[in-house]
């Protein structure tokens, strides 16, 4: 890794080899996740709410996609390749590693006020008005400015802190409530969730809004400088004030 000396004055250390690790572990789990997620939701790709649901019961609301079994009614006169048992494999593998990495960077973030120092956003950005203003600034397609390039702005600040204490929680808290074992040791968190078919259905919401997420992160990347945010997260490295310590 180069040193400041060599870089110039003008470089400095914008992210952590702790954090820069955990973010590319939480990518490759992420990306697992997606493509396992869309196998197993063609499996069977109707939603229910309540305790229990089956091809015989009315859907709350179905994926108008055929599905990989033929004993799933869609409406469609054949079946998709049925990849489910690598999907869950996968699926069940790459969801405890985004766990064990997110509790690492959770520990991480409180030891060293990683959170409180730059994720949440300062007193004058705690307003509607501060995140409207820079939507309004990226809707009008204007250039970013010079501070996004080595600091996370009001809208960043304010999603990333929703995806790290309110999105992820809950998608991990759903995935585990479709578990019989989890239902059986702990029935009062799934029942709090209206029961096992209404965690499924929570958790493909909640699935969508991380990847939503992750697409106006890609944008919002875009938009504050491809090049130098992609090479301050793989080297640390970047312009600008330090971002984390």
């Amino acid at each position: 890794m180069p040193d400041a000396a060599t870089l110039g004055s003008s470089q400095s250390l914008r992210h952590t080899a702790f954090v820069r690790v955990t973010h590319w572990i939480t990518v490759l789990s992420f990306f697992a996740l997606l493509v396992s997620g869309v196998e197993i939701l063609i499996s069977h790709p109707r939603f229910y709410w309540g305790e229990t649901g089956n091809s015989l019961t009315p859907p709350l609301f179905q994926i108008p996609i055929p599905a990989s079994r033929g004993s799933v009614p869609t409406g469609y006169g054949y079946v998709l390749p049925d990849q489910n048992g690598w999907s869950r494999y996968l699926h069940f593998q790459s969801a405890w590693a985004v766990v064990l990495t997110g509790l690492c960077y959770f520990l991480y973030g409180l030891w060293t006020r990683h959170f409180q120092e730059n994720l949440v956003p300062n007193a004058a950005d705690r307003s509607w008005r501060a995140i409207l203003r820079v939507m309004a600034r990226h809707l009008r397609r204007k250039p970013a400015l010079e501070s996004d390039e080595h600091s996370y702005n009001a809208l960043q600040r304010t999603a990333y802190l929703g995806v790290i204490f309110l999105l992820f929680p809950l998608v991990i808290w759903t995935g585990l409530a479709m578990s019989p074992a989890f239902n059986s040791a702990i029935p009062a968190a799934v029942n709090l969730l209206g029961g096992r078919q209404s965690a499924r259905t929570l958790h493909f919401f909640v699935s969508g809004f991380l990847l939503l997420f992750l697409v106006v992160h890609i944008a919002m990347v875009m938009l504050t400088g491809f090049k130098s945010q992609m090479r301050a997260m793989i080297t640390g490295w970047g312009q600008g004030p330090k971002e984390h310590p």
